[in-house]
């Protein structure tokens, strides 16, 4: 066997492939006999005909097609090996010739990624700071939430709870007839049938109204058509907020007895809540200047992983490809339209995987087998389900989670090379040489 290999555009390697006469004609000896033994000829028993008359009677080619299937896999590996080619999935592979075989297998190989000095990605974390503003926004929300609605004996205005009898009639045909439904004045009400709010008010308890909307096209066959509506005020209700004392703090249930206690626990919430959401920003940043001092060529196999990947969640968030198939109809797309769109998203998830991967490996950083049993102990003190435990021992699971701890090490330390200033870089140097010398002491 004879193999050469060109490394071409999309990080691939085309394998040239020629097998010899000798080796060729063995693997048809072999295929003699698969092909005898499994073969009914007239006069012979299964496998016992002679080559000359298996030839005559199946033909030539079928043999060499049989012995060039089984022995393709064979000398294609032993091709990789000889020309030290790391495929990372299945070739396309042309047939040149069949006897003796001669192929071209195009390889997608490792993707080929060139860093630049990440050292001069400059990052200064934003200082986070809560405001008293801040905190009253959030007891506001949990006033609010603790409302109650209490009989008006007035014209209902925003934000008001309405009891109303509605009849909506398109023609003749009574298309909306509801008794004592609750109906609130609000912006996010008058979006749904607009008008409707502004009509309603200014009524008060048992006033009655008549006035025609244009009905949105969410009615269907009656979207877009006038409506006649009557509506009836049964009661009108405002909300009374309850006082922030310390009543309303026990009412909560969550340990807490004072406003004092709840004012400090919202503005920690606020704080941690804050904080994450910076070192969020300050991560992706991180990434992005990363992904731009990146130059990557990999192949097209990878893209199309990926675009798998983000199909996959498109379907699950549509509960199934079925549902996914009926959104497609319903905006009239294609799933290959969609993948198109989905694309430059791959390939950027794609590239933000082989920069943090490449830096991650000039980094030195590893993830060892005592790492994921640590974070393993730590996420199984969060829960008491015996599956869930059983999960977290499985290959697959341990696989998994080594893998988000390599990203969450990678990202970690990116970002601590981003934000180190000038002085604490060479306090770290220094404490790393001092600490070697001691070691070799």
């Amino acid at each position: 066997m004879k193999s050469t290999a060109e490394k071409i555009e999309g990080s691939l390697v085309v394998l040239n492939v020629e097998v010899d006469a000798e080796e060729m004609e063995n693997a048809v000896k072999g295929a003699y006999r698969r092909v005898g033994a499994k073969t009914a000829i007239p006069g012979f028993r299964k496998g016992k005909a002679p080559i000359a008359i298996l030839e005559q009677f199946v033909g030539r080619e079928a043999l060499v097609q049989d012995a060039a299937e089984h022995l393709m896999a064979k000398v294609y590996d032993e091709a990789l090996i000889e020309q030290d080619v790391d495929a990372i999935a299945q070739p396309e592979i042309e047939i040149i010739q069949m006897e003796p075989l001669s192929f071209k297998a195009t390889v997608p190989v490792r993707p080929t990624v060139e860093l630049g000095d990440y050292h001069q990605i400059k990052l200064t974390p934003e200082p986070v700071e809560i405001s008293d503003d801040d905190v009253t926004e959030v007891l506001d929300r949990i006033r609010d939430i603790h409302a109650s609605w209490e009989p008006v004996e007035r014209a209902a205005q925003s934000g008001d709870l309405l009891s109303i009898d509605v009849e909506g009639t398109v023609g003749e045909e009574v298309i909306i007839n509801e008794k004592s439904g609750w109906y609130q004045l609000s912006p996010e009400a008058s979006q749904a049938l607009p008008g409707f709010a502004e009509q309603v008010e200014g009524a008060s308890k048992g006033e009655e109204r008549a006035f025609t909307l244009t009905l949105p096209e969410r009615f269907g066959d009656a979207g877009g058509g006038e409506c006649d509506f009557k509506v009836t005020v049964n009661e009108v209700k405002q909300k009374s907020l309850p006082e922030l004392d310390d009543e309303l703090v026990k009412s909560l249930g969550q340990g807490m007895e004072t406003v004092d206690a709840l004012k400090e626990k919202v503005a920690g919430d606020l704080r941690a809540r804050k904080e994450w959401e910076a070192k969020g920003a300050l991560e992706e940043q991180a990434i992005k200047e990363l992904v731009d001092l990146t130059q990557a060529e990999f192949p097209e196999v990878m893209v199309e992983h990926e675009l798998e990947h983000l199909i996959e969640e498109r379907e699950r968030s549509f509960s199934g490809h079925k549902g996914l198939e009926e959104y497609l109809e319903s905006v009239d797309k294609t799933e290959e339209d969609l993948r198109n769109e989905l694309r430059p998203m791959a390939e950027r998830i794609l590239m933000r995987s082989l920069a943090l991967q490449r830096f991650a490996e000039l980094e030195g950083i590893e993830v060892s087998a005592a790492d994921i049993s640590h974070e393993i102990e730590h996420m199984m003190q969060h829960t008491e389900d015996e599956g869930t435990r059983q999960l977290f021992s499985t290959p697959e699971a341990r696989e998994s989670i080594g893998r988000n701890l390599f990203i969450k090490k990678a990202i970690d330390r990116l970002v601590a090379v981003a934000t180190a200033d000038e002085e604490s870089a060479e306090l770290q140097v220094k404490d790393e040489e001092d600490e070697s010398e001691h070691t070799t002491t």
